[in-house]
């Protein structure tokens, strides 16, 4: 035991001798001072358990001193690592474009990675302040850049922060190549053998965000209606000054931003957690409404980075006065917006997003896919003219950006409602509509965040030993361990659950996919349930069946997997 601890000792006082980084080699001087003590040998020991992974969402995790955590020594290993894939892929003279956000550390790893990519050899440009991550997929292919960088933690906590790597065609990396530059990152050797120079990077002008914003027309239809008036908050993020800028390009009313989430603030202060789909994140900006009076049609948010859109609509009975839509049924609306328009090209949504969207684009004729969860598999449908995920993510110019854009989705969901007020109805009625022609998808989720992630590890097994064989009192007609993979997709942690309808229920027919988060330390089981609907008439009363429904899924479905 004392040799472990001895061990231990050394490691640290070993990172600590390289480490670049004032802030945490205070902090780690002082957990090795005070080490005798048993709680902080236990933080020690778990900062130096291994290493933080790179995978196909790059790297993300706490902030703070050591290998398991995120902070500079961390980051130019990463981007050490990545420079040398490149140089290995036949990109050494390729420019490299690097984005962050407004989480604390966030510039000085942008900095150290432009620093590193230079010093490989390679170009480097900064973008020129903390600006959206959409901004950043579309700069890779507007500038010819064989990668980018997007510094940001997306909508994790306020001690997260994050690095995000896409590749030259604009889209976030998938394996192998996630595998090659963790190799690379591997071999990366002390880091006074990395070069970092002091200069030798661009620091890009305003001409990106401008081509980036001229862009952001395209989404809409020349001439439609644009008097639709949004309360919109950017969630302490980056996002409020592109928006409103894109807004008024688009003639839009500028928006009522939430005035106390409307500066960039790494600590987040007014939400517990910076994620629109988080309960109470949204309620300044449902005050903000309400203060604003009857004239407001939308309320819509960004998450920290924006390349998220979530959208509330006005609901009288509700105690908020308002209605958040899940994105699962933005998604919805966004699709048959661009069927209406005639929209060309392959619609897409992933395994855990509603099956609604395969019922709109068969009826309109246009090809469709599901992919694993994550726009890094999305963006590589073949064709691909619109896809979105449930968790808020929506692609609706794939030219233009190949990742996810809360910005175009807030703008074309603005223009539907715009086009829908002209004609007295709302983003409501269409989802009626769409519940009447298609069927109602009443989607749900059952979310388990944890602090001891063998705890999902027991879920997914006790799952995989004792398969549930009814859920809800529906039979379940087919159940898919994905890690064996499909002729469609590739091995994935997942277990999927297609349950049977029943004509008592009223119930057509069920599904359950049940995966731990790519993110966060969460297991999440994403469940929907169709019922058909022969009127308008027989609306409430097939909500009512949905919801008990999956009511009732749900508690199987915990019960099941013991959590």
């Amino acid at each position: 035991m004392a040799t472990d601890h001895a061990e231990l000792i050394n490691r640290a006082q070993a990172w600590l001798a390289e480490d670049p980084d004032p802030e945490t080699r205070d902090e780690l001087a002082k957990l090795v001072e005070a080490a005798d003590d048993d709680g902080v040998a236990a933080e020690l020991a778990a900062r130096f358990a291994g290493t933080l992974q790179f995978g196909t969402a790059g790297l993300r995790g706490e902030l703070g001193a050591g290998p398991m955590r995120m902070n500079r020594s961390v980051v130019i290993r990463a981007a050490a690592g990545l420079a040398a894939y490149l140089k290995a892929q036949g990109d050494g003279a390729g420019l490299v474009v690097i984005g962050y956000d407004a989480r604390h550390k966030s510039a000085d790893f942008a900095r150290d990675t432009a620093a590193v990519m230079v010093g490989a050899g390679l170009r480097a440009a900064l973008l020129p302040r903390p600006l959206p991550t959409p901004v950043l997929a579309f700069a890779i292919r507007h500038l010819g850049a064989v990668a980018g960088v997007e510094v940001t933690a997306s909508h994790n906590p306020p001690r997260d922060n994050g690095y995000k790597v896409y590749l030259g065609d604009g889209s976030q990396i998938v394996p192998p190549a996630d595998a090659g530059i963790a190799a690379e990152i591997a071999a990366v050797g002390p880091l006074d053998g990395v070069p970092r120079p002091e200069a030798g990077w661009e620091i890009l002008d305003e001409a990106v965000l401008t081509a980036y914003l001229e862009r952001t027309d395209a989404v809409l239809t020349p001439g439609s209606p644009r008097d639709t008036r949004v309360v919109y908050t950017p969630m302490h993020g980056v996002g409020r000054d592109t928006l409103v800028a894109a807004f008024a390009r688009a003639g839009f009313p500028a928006p009522v931003v939430v005035a106390e989430q409307a500066e960039p603030d790494p600590d987040f202060p007014t939400v517990a957690f910076p994620n629109p789909e988080e309960p109470g994140a949204m309620d300044l900006a449902f005050a903000t409404a309400r203060a604003a009076g009857a004239g407001v049609d939308l309320v819509i948010a960004n998450d920290p980075d924006a390349d998220r859109c979530a959208v509330a609509v006005p609901a009288p009975g509700a105690p908020e006065g308002w209605r958040m839509l899940r994105g699962d049924e933005v998604g919805a609306l966004l699709a048959a917006s661009l069927v209406s328009k005639r929209a060309a090209g392959t619609f897409a949504t992933t395994i855990v997003s509603s099956q609604l969207l395969s019922r709109i684009a068969a009826a309109a004729a246009l090809p469709y896919e599901e992919t694993l969860t994550g726009f890094k598999w999305l963006a590589r449908v073949d064709g691909l003219r619109y896809a979105f995920e449930e968790a808020l993510g929506y692609c609706v110019d794939p030219e233009g950006v190949r990742d996810k854009d809360g910005i175009t989705a807030a703008l074309l969901i603005t223009e539907l409602a715009a086009e829908l007020k002209q004609a007295g109805r709302g983003l409501a009625d269409l989802l009626d509509d769409l519940a009447r022609e298609f069927g109602l998808h009443a989607t749900d989720q059952l979310s388990v965040r944890v602090e001891d992630l063998s705890l999902i590890a027991d879920a997914m097994r006790r799952l995989r030993e004792q398969p549930p064989a009814v859920l809800a009192g529906l039979a379940v007609s087919r159940a898919d361990d994905l890690t064996q993979g499909t002729e469609a997709l590739p091995p994935t942690d997942g277990l999927r659950y297609y349950l049977a309808g029943s004509p008592e229920s009223g119930i057509e027919s069920a599904r359950v996919v049940v995966r731990p988060s790519g993110t966060e330390p969460k297991l999440k089981c994403y469940l929907e349930v169709v019922v058909p609907v022969a009127s308008a008439e027989a609306l409430p009363e097939a909500r009512t069946a949905a919801a008990a429904a999956l009511a009732a899924i749900k508690r199987d479905v915990s019960a099941a997997a013991g959590i």
